[in-house]
Parts: structure tokens; C-alpha cells; sequence
């Protein structure tokens, strides 16, 4: 097999393309977003120039605020340049930029690759645990799966291979990303519930992805199962089943009790056979990495799904900005094999790195090829992450939350540093410092020292050494098993790094009805307190005529010779705004108090 795969590399290499962003002939010519410092140089003009352009119209930019493809076209305009924007194909793109074609005759049909999504209560991960007949759900924290995994079954001599992503809303990342390697979806909708946010947020990307549907109303042997309910409610949607006169299968069932999965087989090899899903076996694998972690005695634990051709052992992998040697190959239920082809979940050890879920990957046999690969596109990868770095413009008075994400698996990991920089507003920036998976080391503990940043961790606990080496160098370790507690806990911490914010509340109004003069103290406003109350010190508006003419503060409230605290509706008292003795008879005294806003 090895000797008649095809390689990667050509395909690789002819389609690897450079373009120079210059100004030519009264061309810009140009890859994407730039800052307005490289935009300038590009162009040869002052910077100062185009920020000047941009301060005419309001507009407070720096050299380095980045210009978006919008952005550069009109500054062309403004020059009268012409502009064109070319696609350029380098060690940083290549991944998803080169387009691997393989002739007809090279073509054989592949099991599709299926992702489940729903509701996180709607059942998913009950029907998953059925299909594959692996009950984990109640080992679940909080009920909720907490890693990603794929599996493949067999139906009527016709393998299905399954995509398991998580079902709560915090791994909207995960999921999307999971959608572009998926060739059918199947939704999970409770017969006794309905639509829900994450049902709309599941068909949302599916659509987005171009996949097709299959809907498996859950829960039927529920009391309150009412499937026309469910298909009305999808059907607002624009998801509408066959017999409501759209082209949506929809399949009914029990997850609990297996009932309704030959069916959705069934509808699934139906689907799969209209796609006519295909791929070239013959060559080094092309995929996507679903999930990776570390394991005490095994090291990197990945698995992957190959897409296109075949992966062996022995076999190098480039993966993100990484490569790895392939030492064993096992399908996803632990059972060693030699290849695997198209349409095939796998797990692999052998990587010196943890592979994000997510990446694609890209199989090779000339280490020396795959190595430089990978050294690019880190190199690639570093720059722009240094150049991402240096745009962020942070305002002035702008704090920062500085975050170290640890968990157990890499697509846990992702998922968390996404949820958390969501939460980010005017006022706070959260920067997650670092996202890795595995125990906490040391030198995350240094880290987080040198950064001032806490400890965030998702089913990792420390050891007593680095617990104790972190208190010593006063670390803040936060330990989680379900990320709703851990996201509730940063978003007070944030409320708690905001400054109050106040708004005026009213408390009550008061007629003058008597002005008395005393020569000490000033004038006297002998009041009648129509609504609500005025308290000692109260601040106060003095308004005439409908207008204010006045704000201050009561320095006195006294009845007779009695100070007073308070004064309520329909009693009468006297009182002295703080140095101002303009009152007359007919004014009104209205009181009022700052109430600090509940931060959010």
C-alpha cells in the first residue's frame, strides 16, 4: 500500500504562491487586512497622512490600527489607485488554500462522517451512547460530555462514521469547526420540549456549512411527546420535514430505549448514497484533528479522521504548525490496526506535541519536507500573532484580566479561552496568557506570576507540590468540572474590576410654604411634603416656574426644635439647603439620591 500512495508534496508545492503587496503601474495590489504603518510604506506616503485622513472624518487611529479590505479600497480611491486583491498560497495557509484533485478512476466511496448536535438536555449524548452501546453519561459532570471523540459503526454492510462534539453552548467553536469536516447532521430535538437557543444555534451553523439535515425527534416515549409541536416550531425555522412538503428526513425514536436508530441508519445510508461521497485511498492521508491529549504512559493521545487517503504508521503528520511520526495507529475503541482510509476515525500516538481540534492535517513520508513545513508555518504563525498583538489597541483606563486556561483536553481548551474572551466589555480585557491541556507545571505557575494572572483549570486538579509551590508564590488556582461555574465565577470577577456605575433615583417632592429668616443660618424653607420622602443631607434640586435654578445639599431637616432623619409624604418640616438662600414660597424642593446600578 505504502508504495502505490500518492504523495502530497507536488500538490503542495505547485500551488504554494507568493505575492509581493507593492503598488504597481497605479495597481495596489494586495493579500488582506494591513495596519495603516505598511499600508503607508506600501504606497510611500507619511503614516501621518492617512491618520490625519482619518481624524478629519472622528476618527482617533494609530499606525498601527489595522485596515480591513474595505478599509484599503477606499484609501485607494482616495489616491486614485486601482486595487486588486490576489490569494496567496504560503506556509501559513496552505492547509486550507490547497485544492487536492484526484482523477475519477482514482475515486472509491467513503463512509460519511456524521455530526450529532442538540439541545444540551434534549438526549444527544444518550443517543450517541446508544449508538456506540458505551453508557459515559453519568459519569458526566453536571450531565454535560465534556470531550470530543469520534466512532465509527457498521449498518447493513455500510460503515457511518460518527463526529461526537459537546452539546453545551460554550463549545459553539468547537462546533462550527466541527461542521466543516461533517457530511451529514443530525439534530436531536426533544418531542417534549421543542426548539430550543442551542437547536436554532445547531441548524445556524449547519446551514452556514452548506451540510445537510436529518432530524431525530428524542424523547418519544415521553408523557408530553407532541412531534407536530416539534415540527411546526422547526419548521419556522425553514427546517421542514418530508411530509410537510420539504426535504427534511425526520426520524422518531427513544435514545433511552434505542428505539428509532435502525431508522435513522437507514435515513443516514439514504443521505450518504444521494451525496455520493468519494475519495482517493491511494494516497498519504489528508484529515482533520478531532481531538488530542496527554496520557501518563502513552504521551500524546490524538485522534484523528482522515478525510482523503490513507494513514499508516510510520506515516509523518504536519498538524497545525506542527509534525509528528505516527508510532501506532488504533481505531477509536482501542484496537490496533495497520492503515486507515477514508471516512475513518483513528487514534494515534508517536506526536511530540498536542495538535488543536480542529486542525487539518496533512500526511507525508520525506520527514525532512514535513519538518521545514511546519517550521514555516509556526514562523508564519508567530508573526502574525506578534502583529495581532501589537493592533490591539487597548483605551486608555482599559483593565485587563490576565487568564491561564489548563485542561484535560485541547478542544476543552479552545472551547474555554473562546467562552471566556466573550465575556470581555468596554471596560475589562481578558487575555488568556496561555491555553494548554495536561497537569499544571511550574512554569505555568511562573507564568502566571509574571503575568498576574489566575489559574483557571477544567478537570485538572494540582498535585500537593505545585499547590504548595503556588501559594508560595501567591497563585491564584481555580479548579472546575463544569464550565457554567467557571464562567459565572470570572464574569464576577469582572463585575467586581468595573467601577460603579450610579443612576439618579428620585425620592420625593416637596412645596415651600413659608420662608423664615434667621440671621445665623440664613433662610429657612418651612415645607409640606407632597410624595415620597426627603432625608438629613439629601442632595436637592431647587426648581421655580418649572425650571431648576438650583442644586445643593440639605445641611438641616428639623421639625420645631427636633432634627429630623426623615420626613415623609404629607408631613411638614423645615429645612436649609448648604449656602443658598434664594428660596421663595411656591418653590419646590425635590430630593433626589444616586443608586449604584447592579454591574453586568
Amino acid at each position: 500500500m505504502s508504495d502505490k500512495r500518492k504523495l502530497n508534496i507536488k500538490e503542495i508545492k505547485d500551488q504554494l504562491t507568493s505575492v509581493n503587496t507593492e503598488l504597481k503601474d497605479g495597481v495596489f495590489v494586495f493579500t488582506g487586512p494591513m495596519s495603516i504603518n505598511d499600508f503607508a510604506e506600501a504606497i510611500k506616503k507619511p503614516a501621518n497622512e492617512i491618520i490625519t485622513h482619518y481624524f478629519k472624518q472622528g476618527k482617533m487611529y494609530n499606525i498601527n490600527h489595522t485596515l480591513d479590505e474595505e478599509a484599503i479600497a477606499e484609501l485607494c480611491l482616495e489616491y486614485g489607485y486601482d486595487f486588486q486583491k490576489e490569494n496567496e498560497v504560503n506556509a501559513q495557509n496552505f492547509m486550507e488554500q490547497v485544492q487536492i484533485v484526484d482523477s475519477e478512476s482514482d475515486l472509491q466511496s467513503r463512509p460519511p462522517i456524521i455530526t450529532v448536535m442538540g439541545h444540551v438536555d434534549h438526549g444527544k449524548t444518550t443517543l450517541i451512547d446508544k449508538i456506540r452501546n458505551a453508557n459515559v453519561a453519568s459519569g458526566e459532570a453536571g450531565g454535560i460530555t465534556q470531550h470530543t471523540g469520534a466512532y465509527q459503526v457498521e449498518w447493513k454492510d455500510q460503515k457511518i462514521t460518527f463526529l461526537d462534539t459537546p452539546g453545551h453552548e460554550a463549545f459553539t467553536s468547537m462546533r462550527a469547526r466541527g461542521a466543516k469536516v461533517t457530511d451529514i447532521v443530525v439534530l436531536v430535538v426533544a418531542a417534549d420540549d421543542g426548539v430550543m437557543p442551542q437547536t436554532k444555534e445547531a441548524i445556524d451553523h449547519t446551514k452556514a456549512a452548506g451540510v445537510p439535515m436529518i432530524v431525530f425527534v428524542n424523547k418519544m416515549d415521553k408523557p408530553g411527546a407532541d412531534p407536530e409541536r416539534v415540527k411546526g416550531e422547526l419548521s419556522q425555522a425553514d427546517v421542514v420535514a418530508e411530509d410537510w412538503g420539504g426535504d427534511i428526513q425526520f426520524i422518531y425514536g427513544s435514545g433511552l430505549k434505542g428505539e428509532g436508530i435502525d431508522q435513522l441508519f437507514d435515513a443516514i445510508n439514504i443521505q450518504a448514497e444521494l451525496l455520493e461521497l468519494k475519495a482517493n485511498p491511494n494516497r498519504l492521508a489528508i484529515g482533520t484533528v478531532v481531538e488530542s491529549r496527554i496520557d501518563k504512559g502513552r504521551g500524546v493521545v490524538a485522534t484523528l479522521i482522515v478525510e482523503n487517503g490513507t494513514l499508516m504508521s510510520r506515516d509523518f503528520i504536519v498538524a497545525g504548525s506542527n509534525y509528528g511520526k505516527i508510532r501506532t495507529l488504533e481505531t477509536t475503541v482501542g484496537q490496533k490496526i495497520e492503515e486507515a482510509g477514508p471516512g475513518t476515525p483513528v487514534t494515534v500516538t508517536g506526536l511530540n506535541y498536542t495538535p488543536n481540534a480542529g486542525d487539518k492535517f496533512f500526511g507525508f513520508q520525506d520527514e525532512k519536507f514535513a519538518k521545514n513545513l511546519a517550521e514555516e508555518k509556526a514562523f508564519a504563525d508567530k508573526q502574525a500573532d506578534l502583529k495581532s498583538r501589537s493592533i490591539i489597541e487597548v483605551k486608555e483606563g482599559q483593565k485587563v484580566l490576565n487568564v491561564i486556561v489548563k485542561a484535560d483536553v485541547q478542544g476543552t481548551s479552545e472551547a474555554v479561552k473562546h467562552s471566556l474572551q466573550k465575556l470581555e466589555n468596554d471596560e475589562i480585557k481578558i487575555n488568556v496568557v496561555r491555553n494548554s491541556v495536561g497537569t499544571i507545571s511550574k512554569s505555568d505557575i511562573l507564568l502566571a506570576q509574571a503575568s498576574n494572572a489566575i489559574i483557571c483549570t477544567f478537570n485538572i486538579r494540582p498535585t500537593g507540590d505545585v499547590k504548595k509551590y503556588a501559594e508560595d508564590q501567591k497563585v491564584e488556582i481555580r479548579t472546575y468540572s463544569i464550565i457554567y461555574k467557571m464562567l459565572e465565577e470570572v464574569e464576577d470577577m469582572i463585575n467586581g474590576m468595573m467601577k460603579p456605575k450610579y443612576q439618579e433615583e428620585i425620592t420625593g417632592e416637596a412645596n415651600i410654604i413659608k420662608v423664615f429668616s434667621y440671621s445665623k443660618v440664613g433662610n429657612i424653607a418651612g415645607c409640606l411634603m407632597e410624595k415620597g420622602y426627603i432625608e438629613s443631607g439629601s442632595k436637592v434640586r431647587l426648581i421655580r416656574n418649572g425650571r431648576v435654578i438650583h442644586e445643593g445639599v440639605l445641611d438641616s431637616l428639623q421639625r420645631g426644635p427636633n432634627a429630623l432623619k426623615r420626613a415623609d409624604s404629607g408631613k411638614d418640616f423645615g429645612a436649609h439647603i448648604k449656602k443658598y438662600d434664594d428660596i421663595k414660597e411656591g418653590d419646590i424642593i425635590e430630593a433626589y439620591k444616586d443608586v449604584e446600578v447592579t454591574k453586568k
